[in-house]
């Protein structure tokens, strides 16, 4: 009996591990509600960071005239991207030059989680890679109260390690609102057109980790307006 009670907390705790793991975009990714990338997106290890309270209120929106990213998929389905420069001014312009530099064409989406986020943007495909920059992590829990987008079904935020400025290339889709993610990682856009083609990406076989076992491929990401 108080080895299989010990065996229930070292499975709980090696599940947890997982999931904080995931949303990091810089080594090892995601899990089930927490967000992705080889950066961490669900822990912060700065001392002199903010606790995220109850008393801020995460009530932002993305304007609809804000700057259009069109990422075209290798099976030809489509899905577009507004961008929100006035809550996360750094994370937009880097976003933005990384599609204009054609950075994104053949990448995939390395990280697809129910429930979770679809995590893409690497260049190493696997979780541990980004571009040659990073970038100051415009989030709540890091000192920047401009940001004030929640993640929401449909949101788009920078993956990132625990290192709260560590994000580069790394972005997730958030399949539902989560709010424990929250003033924690970056939200910079919503997904306004094609989210079926984002679910769809669920129908695709993956490993324990969320692997697609079929490369997810973005052919071509283009800025459509500015």
């Amino acid at each position: 009996m108080k080895h299989t009670k010990i065996l229930k907390r070292l499975c709980l705790v090696a599940a947890l591990a997982l999931a904080l793991s995931a949303l990091t975009a810089c080594g090892s990714q995601s899990s089930s509600k927490s967000s992705d990338s080889k950066s961490d997106s669900s822990s912060n290890s700065d001392s002199s960071s903010k606790n995220v309270g109850e008393a801020f209120e995460f009530d932002g929106k993305v304007p609809e005239d804000g700057p259009t990213v069109k990422f075209t998929m290798s099976d030809g389905g489509t899905f577009t991207i507004v961008c929100a420069p006035e809550y996360a001014p750094e994370t937009v312009e880097n976003f933005l030059s990384l599609v204009k530099s054609g950075f994104y064409d053949g990448l995939t989406f390395h990280r697809v989680i129910d429930a979770f986020v679809a995590q893409g943007g690497d260049p190493d495909g696997n979780g541990t890679g980004g571009s040659d920059k990073t970038i100051k992590g415009e989030f709540y829990s890091n000192g920047f109260e401009q940001n004030t987008l929640p993640h929401l079904r449909g949101s788009v935020a920078m993956a990132r390690s625990q290192a709260p400025d560590s994000a580069s290339s790394q972005f997730y889709i958030c399949y539902d609102d989560l709010p424990n993610l929250d003033g924690n990682y970056a939200v910079f856009g919503q997904v306004t057109e094609g989210m079926e083609v984002v679910d769809g990406f669920l129908d695709v076989p993956r490993d324990s980790q969320g692997m697609p076992q079929t490369p997810i491929v973005i052919e071509k990401a283009e800025v459509i307006s500015e």
